[in-house]
């Protein structure tokens, strides 16, 4: 371990989180807590990298933590979207282990404040806290960010509930605004044959007349392996553009950055376990490739993309990815096949439960009309939101 005239200095180059530089006395330093813990602020790409090793060991000890806290998610989505300077992750160790981390960031705007990495194509956020280590860790976690919420409102969004953040409240002293996030919807991580005793026997029988079209196709379904995955990734996003030519496509699906981003992170994940790439061949051709990621508790299906010729031969694709990742969901003791965000209608034929994310803005005395700003910023954006879509779901009146 570093000596105290090490690990002073050492924070001593560390910028306020709000802040381009430190001031003496301001507690944003590396410091021994009551614990006994450490906490460090991590401002620079290089040293954020060097701790996946450790990083990896923290959120297999974390239950709650998924695959948007992994650390190849997370440092390859700073490389396609960080921003220089801004980076501001919070860790804390217990010797020489590493126990609790918040990946953060300075958000961008006028307004000071601390946000989860991982941005808008990221379905989860969250910190990680040890829970061998909880009670100490989470503690020193949230006296470190108390400090840092002096200058900056601390803003953590899309948490799920039973996210480790929770633990949090425990011992935080301020100001804390809880705030719903977006709606996901959920599955039990059970195999499609017991998911279809969930629906009414005519729907169930619909779908495994689905299936039976689907193998008589002869589409074989095979996972990718991690040297293969920065070619199935292109293939995939270009499958995915034709699905969606002359429609409304989510426009980050279509920039390079995202491409690069889901090449670097998926490789890594595939490898490490905490990802699946499937490739479905046809007649020796590629026609879909789906992307599935995985943490102890769930499974997610995240992005995929199809040959729209699938649909002219009448193949459901959407039941033949399902069949997939309840697979990978049922397999070591997962509690969750996720669908993530979103309340699309085709996923509500599986009557999946709606699950709402949480937001927790956190504050100081000091910062709270940084608190106010945002949640009445949050409020009217909701507004807004909600009057939009009753007129356009209104139908149009008769002159």
């Amino acid at each position: 371990m570093s000596t105290e005239h090490d690990t002073l200095a050492r924070a001593n180059r560390v910028p306020l989180p709000g802040r381009a530089a430190p001031r003496p006395g301001d507690g944003l330093r590396t410091e021994a807590d009551p614990a006994p813990c450490t906490t460090e602020w991590i401002t620079e790409p290089g040293a954020f990298a060097l701790l996946a090793p450790a990083w990896r060991r923290l959120t297999a000890a974390c239950p709650s933590a998924t695959p948007f806290q992994s650390h190849a998610w997370l440092s390859s989505w700073w490389q396609s979207y960080g921003t220089p300077g801004a980076l501001r992750v919070l860790v804390v160790r217990s010797g020489d282990r590493l126990v609790a981390a918040a990946p953060l960031m300075r958000a961008p705007g006028p307004l000071p404040a601390l946000v989860l990495m991982g941005g808008e194509i990221s379905d989860f956020g969250d910190v990680l806290v040890d829970a061998a280590h909880a009670g100490p860790a989470a503690r020193a976690l949230a006296a470190a960010l108390r400090r840092a919420a002096r200058t900056a409102l601390v803003d953590l969004r899309e948490l799920r509930p039973g996210a480790a953040t929770e633990l949090l409240l425990a011992h935080w002293r301020g100001l804390v605004v809880r705030r719903p996030d977006s709606p996901c919807l959920e599955l039990p991580a059970r195999p499609l044959a017991e998911l279809l005793t969930r629906l009414p026997a005519s729907r169930a029988q619909r779908f495994r007349a689905k299936l039976r079209k689907i193998d008589a196709l002869g589409i074989e379904a095979t996972p990718v392996p991690a040297e293969d995955v920065p070619a199935a990734i292109r293939t995939l996003l270009t499958l995915h553009r034709r699905q969606w030519q002359g429609r409304k496509v989510t426009p980050e699906h279509l920039r390079p950055r995202f491409r690069d981003h889901l090449v670097r992170s998926v490789t890594t994940m595939v490898r490490t376990g905490d990802a699946q790439l499937t490739a479905y061949r046809l007649d020796g051709e590629t026609v879909a490739v789906d992307l599935t990621l995985l943490s102890q508790r769930l499974a997610g299906g995240y992005l995929y993309g199809a040959d729209p010729a699938l649909r002219e031969r009448k193949a459901d694709v959407s039941t033949m990815l399902l069949r997939t990742a309840s697979a990978l969901a049922a397999e070591d003791g997962r509690e969750t096949l996720s669908l993530l965000r979103g309340t699309e209608p085709y996923k509500s034929h599986w009557r999946p439960d709606t699950v709402v994310n949480q937001r927790l803005l956190l504050s100081t005395r000091r910062t709270a009309p940084l608190l106010w700003l945002r949640t009445a910023h949050a409020t009217a954006r909701t507004q807004a939101a909600t009057w939009l879509h009753a007129h356009r779901a209104k139908p149009p009146t008769r002159d």
